[in-house]
């Protein structure tokens, strides 16, 4: 392999308190959190709006925010949910997005909170001294530069600031393998009326075996999630899986789209030919970005364990409870996975699981913190906290615990836990 060396002198454009790298809802969450309990932060946004999955892959729906009996996602999760839906009372039902209005949402919220931020800015590398991070390289529209801060939140998703940093991760499977793709999609000309939206988890897959018979589909993907409502006539799809796609590399995600796009009108065939309601159904849009559902867990000091959803955990350092079914998307077609079980048998009304705040400090690091779908939990686990909810919850902690170590002048490790957990509630977090 042909190699060159690279040097350049950049300018360190911004000095900072809390450095954000990602602006999906743990990002936002982190962000703001931070900034409302007196810290100068900075975000940064690799695409051009706040959001991640929900507003630039175009997933159509938020999971549960509740379990039934308490609103787990307090605070700035609940903030977000009442601008975009109101005073709801059933919350454990799956939301669909509105994507326009919580891009707006969004923003409003990072511009009032007074923070410094960038869209169109990846994180290319960071500047080590020792475990602490100094410097995060970006990238921005066409200049790259460096942000100095005294702590860095990593919601990127693939734990991309923690790894540059030298933190150990997991990925997917014990044999590497990570739940497929899926490449959502906004449809008009639903006849809402006449769809059926009542057969179980997956209803639109009702007809996939006579359309395989008939060779309607280059793969026989058993699995479809299948369409959420918008409004009288539009609906968001979250259909179909792209297989072995590796979301940290750009090969394999180019792959993995050109594919999605090309077996989309498969899907558009089906729909509108084999399934009551949607005769007329048109395909307007697909996401901007591949949905990518699993990479990296950054290796932490506590790794989430099925045991403690198996067992409502609660933990002296706890942070934020949920309660969303482990749900693992297997990796190969047709084939279940170990953990599937696990998503039938869910959670009785009420009941929900406790988040370690070790479970956001990456060993080896002494300033990072990582929040969202990267955080410190085993595979199963990580079926469960990976949906956006619960990235709300981790990104608020996160955020506040950065802000609470900056004015203590503290090290991650050694803040006041009663504190921490004190100003969360405050905040809106439920910590029984």
């Amino acid at each position: 392999m042909n190699q060159i060396k690279y040097e350049k002198q950049i300018e360190v454009r911004y000095e900072t308190d809390v450095c954000v790298v990602g602006g999906g809802p743990a990002g936002v969450a982190a962000a703001v959190s931070a900034a409302r309990n007196g810290a100068k932060v900075c975000l940064f946004e690799k695409e051009q709006c706040f959001g991640g999955a929900a507003t630039v892959a175009k997933v159509p729906a938020f999971m549960r925010f509740s379990d039934g009996v308490h609103f787990l996602a307090g605070g700035i999760g609940r903030e977000i949910f009442d601008k975009l839906y109101g005073n709801i009372d059933d919350t454990t039902i799956e939301f669909s997005i509105p994507v326009e209005k919580l891009k707006t949402i969004y923003d409003d919220m990072v511009c009032e909170a007074g923070i410094t931020f960038l869209f169109d800015t990846a994180l290319l590398d960071v500047q080590m001294s020792g475990n602490t991070v100094e410097y995060a390289i970006l990238q921005g529209h066409e200049q790259i530069f460096a942000v100095r801060a005294k702590y860095f939140i990593d919601a990127t998703g693939d734990g991309f600031l923690s790894v540059a940093a030298g933190a150990d991760f997991a990925f997917g499977d014990k044999q590497g393998n990570t739940m497929p793709a899926t490449l959502c999609s906004i449809w008009g000309d639903i006849d809402w009326s006449r769809a059926v939206v009542e057969l179980g988890r997956d209803p639109d897959n009702r007809c996939l075996k006579q359309a395989f018979e008939d060779g309607v589909f280059t793969i026989k993907d058993p699995g479809l999630p299948g369409m959420w409502r918008f409004d009288r006539h539009y609906g968001g799809g979250n259909i179909g899986h792209v297989f072995h796609v590796d979301g940290t590399d750009e090969k394999s995600i180019t792959d993995g789209i050109v594919q999605a796009r090309k077996r989309m009108r498969e899907y558009e065939y089906y729909y509108t030919h084999y399934l009551e309601g949607y005769e007329n159904a048109k395909l307007l849009l697909t996401g901007d970005i591949l949905g990518i559902r699993e990479t990296r867990r950054i290796v932490c000091e506590y790794m989430a364990r099925l045991e403690d959803y198996q067992n409502h955990a609660v933990f002296a350092d706890e942070i934020g409870r949920y309660c969303y079914p482990i749900d693992i998307h297997s990796h190969t077609i047709g084939v279940k996975t170990e953990e599937g079980e696990f998503y039938a048998q869910g959670y009785q009304k009420g009941k929900s699981y406790g988040i370690s705040y070790r479970s956001l400090l990456p060993k080896k690091l002494d300033n990072v913190l990582v929040a969202g779908r990267c955080v410190g939990a085993e595979r199963a686990m990580m079926g469960s906290m990976r949906v956006m909810p619960c990235c709300f919850i981790t990104g608020m902690a996160a955020g506040t615990s950065a802000a609470l170590a900056n004015k203590a002048n503290a090290a991650l490790r050694q803040i006041d836990m009663h504190v921490l957990r004190s100003l969360l509630i405050q905040q809106g977090a439920y910590l029984p």
